[in-house]
């Protein structure tokens, strides 16, 4: 199993699949899952954008990218997205339409995920909810925390909602051991009134090999978490930078192989490949 990861698209949902498509042709190496980090930029209706959002889209086109390619069938895009047959989940970012994702996942109050997009090929999995993939004879178990923390009692749904902390608790009460745990935020460990306390007491009560986040702004970073047990990575924004190319760190890839997980950083010489003048026409 070979799940690639990503975080911090901000609309540009095409771009993870372009980059596991190049990786696939160049490497001959299956992928068979994206994972995605939040600040998804899921907004299906431009009146809806928020303040930030609105200000960047005014001179990059890609923050609009999940209305522009998402909403509507795009044959083009369809058939890429047939032939690589993967789909992407996600958690929420700050940056996202909740009122939109909200009313989506009250339509399917039985399901730890739900599906976001025209294709179905994107979903959005339910905050401290057990979820499963199972890929051939490999499973892995991972756990989503979507938003960002808030220690001020503040009614934006860009923060943690409390039935959300309230399924968090209750998950935290099984004790079990997961694969991996996927977050927007980080945890409020390294600053106390910033990151995610819900993070911190999850990464505590519960066994986690890898804890994924974005957010933050941070270079790649691959560090022991504070239970001296989890590998805590900080995945690069997927962003151009003033050179039309992505970062270091932006797509990493997780192996799962009879039991045993090793994760990789994809090397600039790919990913440079597509840049914010050619991507896409790729």
């Amino acid at each position: 199993m070979r799940i690639a990861i990503f975080a911090d698209i901000h609309g540009k949902f095409l771009l993870p699949f372009k980059l596991v498509d190049l990786y696939q042709q160049q490497t001959g190496n299956k992928i068979d899952c994206i994972l995605q980090c939040g600040d998804m930029g899921a907004y299906p209706d431009i009146k809806n954008l928020d303040k930030a959002t609105q200000r960047h889209a005014e001179h990059d086109r890609d923050e609009l990218g999940f209305y522009d390619d998402f909403t509507k069938v795009n044959p083009v895009i369809q058939n890429l997205l047939n032939r690589l047959n993967i789909n992407m989940i996600c958690v929420r970012g700050n940056h996202e339409d909740h009122d939109f994702l909200d009313k989506l996942e009250k339509e399917n109050p039985q399901n730890p995920l739900f599906s976001i997009d025209v294709y179905k090929r994107v979903f959005v999995c339910k905050t401290g909810k057990k979820q499963i993939l199972q890929i051939g004879n490999e499973t892995l178990t991972f756990v989503g925390i979507g938003r960002i923390g808030d220690r001020k009692g503040r009614n934006d749904k860009m923060f943690i909602q409390e039935y959300e902390r309230a399924e968090i608790k209750k998950l935290c009460h099984t004790r079990e051991s997961f694969d991996v745990l996927i977050t927007h935020d980080k945890d409020d460990m390294s600053q106390r009134g910033y990151g995610m306390a819900e993070i911190r007491h999850i990464l505590d009560t519960l066994i986690f090999h890898y804890h994924f986040y974005g957010h933050t702004g941070e270079p790649f970073s691959r560090t022991i978490a504070d239970n001296g047990i989890t590998q805590s990575v900080k995945i690069k924004e997927l962003e151009f930078n003033p050179s039309g190319v992505v970062g270091q760190g932006c797509m990493l890839l997780l192996t799962k192989e009879n039991g045993t997980m090793q994760l990789e950083v994809v090397e600039q010489k790919l990913t440079n490949q597509l840049t914010k003048y050619n991507w896409r026409l790729v």
